[in-house]
C-alpha cells in the first residue's frame, strides 16, 4: 500500500507529483491483508455451503448422474482394479528381468550392503524387455486364476449349494430329532423350542417351495413365456456387458501396468507445477503415504485371506466335516473384512454344519476358533504387520460407518481410508501445534489443566485413582 505524506519541509522522499513536495512511504498494511484473505475465506466457505446444500437438494439427480458415470467410466475402473492387483506381480517380474541383485560383502556402517545394477547394457531394451515379460505374466496369472474359479470351483460351489436345497427337509428332520433328544427330561422347555423351530422350518420350506421351486417349474414347463424372455435377454444382456466391461477392463490392466510410473511422474510434475515447493513435498508424501497404506492392506489382506481358507478346506477334509468346499469360499471370503468378516462367515456355515450334524457343528466351530487365532496373533501379524495404525475402535468405528455407506466394498476399503484419515488429520494438528510452539506428544497432555501463557509450563493435576 503508498501513503502520500504532505510535508512543509524539503522533498526527502523518492518522488515529487504537481510540484508539491512531499514523500511516497511504501507500508505493508497487514491488517488490510488479513481483512482479504478474512474475506477470501468467507466467499469460498459461502460456495461450498451452496454446493453442499444443492447436492442435498438435488441428491436424487446428482445420484443418477454418479450412476451414468460410474456405468460409462465400469472398464476403466474394472481395469483399474485389476492392474492394482496385478501390480506385485508385474513389478517383480519387471525387477528380476532388469536388475541383478548383488549380495556383495562390502560393509557399510557395519551393515552388509545390498547393491542392484542393471542385466543390461541397453537401457531401453531392458526397460521393454521388463514391461513385456511382466505383463504376460500378469496377465497369465490372472486368466488361471479366473478359469480356475470357473472350471473347478464354481461347478462344485453349485453342486453344493443344489445339494444344500434338495437335502434340506433331511436336515430339519436332523435337527427336529436332536432337539427332541436334548430337551427330553424338560418337556415345557422342549414344547417351547419345537414350536419355534417348527415355524421357522415352516417359514423356510414355504419360500423354498412358492420362489424358489416355482421359478424353476416355470422354467421346466414353459410358463409365463412372455416374463421368462425378458429375464432371460435381460440376462444376456448383463452377461454380454459384463464380458464387454472386463475384455476392456484387461486392456486398461495392460495399458496401466506400463504407464503407471509415467502416469506418476506427470502427476508430480503438474502438483509442483501448481503448489510451492514446500506444499508440494507435503502433497507428494501424503500420496505416498495413501498408497503404502492401501495396498500394503488390502494385497496382504487378499494373501491372508487365502491362505485362511486353504488352510480351511484342509482342517475340514482331514476332519471330515461336509461340504468343505463351499464353507471354505465362504470363510476365505469373508476373512477379508476386518474384525465382522470371521463371525459373518462362520456364522452361517455354523448353522449349515448344525443341521446336517449338531455334533459336527462342534468340531467345526472348534477348528474355526483355532483357525482365527492362528490368524489374528500369528499369521496375520507376519503378512500384514502395523501397516494401518489404526486402534480397535478405529477399526469397528469405520467398518460400520463405510459399510453402511458403501456395502461390502465399503467394509473392506474401511481400515486403510481410515489410516488416511486419521494421518491427515494428525498431520494438519502437529502443524498447528508447531506453530503455537506446543508439544505434538500425547503423554504431555495426560492429566493436563492448562498450559501457562507466559512459561508454557505443562499443569497437571495428580489422579489419585
Amino acid at each position: 500500500m503508498i501513503l502520500w505524506v504532505q510535508t512543509g519541509f524539503a522533498t526527502r522522499g523518492r518522488g515529487e507529483r504537481s510540484g508539491c513536495k512531499g514523500e511516497i512511504i511504501f507500508m505493508k498494511n497487514e491488517r488490510f491483508e488479513r481483512y482479504i484473505y478474512m474475506g477470501v475465506t468467507a466467499i469460498l466457505v459461502l460456495i461450498a455451503a451452496v454446493f453442499v446444500v444443492f447436492l442435498f437438494l438435488e441428491r436424487a439427480a446428482v445420484f443418477a448422474f454418479l450412476g451414468k458415470i460410474r456405468f460409462v467410466l465400469a472398464p476403466v475402473i474394472y481395469g483399474a482394479v485389476l492392474a492394482f492387483l496385478m501390480s506385485p506381480v508385474y513389478n517383480r517380474c519387471y525387477t528380476m528381468v532388469v536388475y541383478v541383485e548383488d549380495n556383495g560383502k562390502g560393509k557399510e556402517d557395519g551393515e552388509k550392503k545390498r547393491r542392484s545394477k542393471k542385466r543390461f547394457k541397453n537401457e531401453g531394451f531392458g526397460a521393454f524387455l521388463g514391461k513385456t515379460v511382466g505383463t504376460v505374466v500378469s496377465l497369465a496369472f490372472l486368466i488361471a486364476v479366473i478359469v480356475s474359479l470357473s472350471s473347478m470351483i464354481i461347478p462344485q460351489l453349485y453342486s453344493s449349494i443344489v445339494g444344500i436345497i434338495n437335502m434340506m427337509p433331511v436336515y430339519f428332520q436332523n435337527v427336529y430329532d436332536w432337539l427332541t433328544d436334548f430337551f427330553v427330561n424338560n418337556p415345557p422347555v422342549e414344547q417351547a423350542i419345537l414350536n419355534i423351530y417348527e415355524q421357522s422350518a415352516q417359514y423356510f420350506q414355504s419360500w423354498m417351495e412358492t420362489d424358489l421351486m416355482s421359478n424353476l417349474s416355470n422354467f421346466q414347463n414353459f410358463q409365463n413365456i412372455e416374463k421368462i424372455l425378458g429375464g432371460v435377454s435381460s440376462g444376456l444382456m448383463n452377461v454380454i456387458t459384463l464380458t464387454k466391461n472386463m475384455l476392456i477392463g484387461l486392456i486398461v490392466m495392460i495399458y496401466l501396468l506400463n504407464i503407471k510410473e509415467s502416469f506418476s511422474a506427470q502427476g508430480k510434475k503438474f502438483i509442483y507445477s501448481v503448489l510451492p515447493l514446500k506444499s508440494a513435498n507435503i502433497v507428494v508424501a501424503e500420496f505416498q503415504f495413501i498408497k503404502k497404506a492401501f495396498s500394503g492392506f488390502i494385497i496382504g489382506k487378499l494373501i491372508d485371506s487365502l491362505i485362511i481358507g486353504i488352510l480351511c478346506f484342509i482342517l475340514m477334509h482331514l476332519f471330515k466335516l461336509p461340504y468343505e468346499l463351499l464353507i471354505s469360499v465362504i470363510i476365505g471370503v469373508t476373512n477379508v473384512i476386518p474384525f465382522f468378516g470371521p463371525f459373518i462367515g462362520a456364522i452361517p456355515c455354523a448353522i449349515l454344519v448344525f443341521l446336517i450334524s449338531p455334533k459336527q457343528c462342534l468340531y467345526f466351530i472348534g477348528l474355526i476358533l483355532v483357525l482365527q487365532q492362528f490368524d489374528g496373533n500369528i499369521l496375520g501379524p507376519k503378512i500384514l504387520g502395523n501397516s494401518t495404525g489404526v486402534s480397535s475402535f478405529g477399526v469397528l468405528f469405520s467398518i460400520l460407518l463405510f459399510g453402511g455407506l458403501y456395502g461390502f466394498v465399503g467394509m473392506i476399503i474401511a481400515v486403510p481410508l481410515m489410516a488416511v484419515i486419521i494421518h491427515i488429520y494428525n498431520q494438519i494438528q502437529d502443524h498447528f501445534l508447531a506453530k503455537k510452539k506446543l508439544s505434538s506428544e500425547e503423554k504431555d497432555y495426560v492429566n493436563l489443566d492448562r498450559i501457562d501463557e507466559q512459561s508454557g509450563e505443562y499443569k497437571k493435576h495428580v489422579d489419585t485413582q
